[in-house]
């Protein structure tokens, strides 16, 4: 596997374009939460036999980040932070609005579809293709390039 480092590099090379930076900025954690969100409103609980206590909280979004957990922790103490981070922030984010009792699902689509557009104008004004064209972990080393550009300064 390659390195944090390694992904970080190949990565920056489709996002050198300032442009593209900033739209990255802003679209990356929007993907990440509606991603999330969406994946939040696929029950797996009941599914699973559990208590109605404990199944609503069992979902594909608190399943499926393990594997993305263990992909960050295998590149760095960083990498899990990171990813640990913007979890935690996601998820308080998706149970405050489904407590105010938001309609997530229209919400969540929306965020989503609005952001992938933005993503790939920011390609268009790059003049590069997306780097998860080429390897699909590359949608997990997306929120890695922001959390470094929030660090450094854009």
């Amino acid at each position: 596997m390659r390195s944090e480092a390694e992904f970080l590099a190949e990565y920056a090379k489709s996002h050198r374009n300032r442009t593209n930076q900033i739209v990255h900025m802003i679209c990356v954690p929007a993907i990440f939460l509606a991603t999330l969100g969406l994946f939040w409103l696929v029950p797996i609980g009941r599914w699973l036999g559990l208590d109605a206590g404990l199944a609503p909280w069992v979902n594909l979004a608190t399943v499926g980040v393990l594997p993305v957990m263990l992909f960050y922790a295998r590149l760095s103490t960083w990498s899990l932070m990171t990813g640990a981070l913007w979890l935690a922030l996601s998820l308080v984010v998706i149970v405050l609005l489904q407590r105010l009792g938001v309609p997530l699902f229209g919400l969540f689509l929306t965020v989503w579809l609005v952001a992938w557009a933005g993503q790939f104008w920011g390609h268009k004004v790059e003049g590069a293709k997306p780097s998860f064209a080429d390897d699909l972990v590359f949608l997990l080393i997306g929120p890695l390039f922001v959390q470094q550009k929030f660090q450094k300064g854009l």
